[in-house]
């Protein structure tokens, strides 16, 4: 293997991959966050009807 098709391979799918893990690992804190204001937001909604 050349170092130039290393160099293809790594920017075919090595970037595309650590962008992704990068997006993930972000989003994840605001995703976990989301899901508790939901689970908020349907109490508060529960607590209003009674």
């Amino acid at each position: 293997m050349e170092i130039s098709q290393l160099f293809d391979y790594i920017r075919d799918f090595g970037f595309p991959m650590i962008l992704s893990w990068y997006l993930l690992v972000r989003m994840e804190s605001k995703l976990d966050s989301l899901t508790k204001v939901i689970g908020e937001l349907s109490c508060s909604i529960a607590a209003m009807r009674a």
